[in-house]
């Protein structure tokens, strides 16, 4: 059993701690300084969302507090990859808490 607190990916840095709340939390960190255009920063934000809210359906979770942040930039042909390294990073850190 680990207590890791964070994971890092090629494109994205997940943190999570467990909360008593009854709900998971999603934090999104899309810096300015990595993608410059609005559009563009709101679509990797979807992307993230979309991945955490399967991510929720998908398996029984317990309530943690997630932030999510961009490393690099991402390119059209990349969301993808996007997509599956967030679960990936997610479920790593999930088991970590179990």
């Amino acid at each position: 059993m680990c207590f890791q607190n964070n994971v890092t990916g090629n494109f994205l840095q997940i943190h999570a701690k467990p909360n008593d709340l009854g709900y998971s939390r999603l934090g999104l960190i899309v810096a300015k300084k990595i993608t410059r255009r609005a559009v563009v920063r709101n679509k990797v934000k979807r992307i993230l969302r979309e991945a955490f809210r399967m991510n929720q359906q998908d398996q029984e979770t317990k309530t943690m507090d997630w932030v999510v942040r961009l490393k690099r930039p991402v390119i059209k042909t990349n969301t993808a990859c996007l997509t599956d390294e967030a679960k990936i990073l997610m479920l790593k850190l999930q088991q970590c808490h179990d």
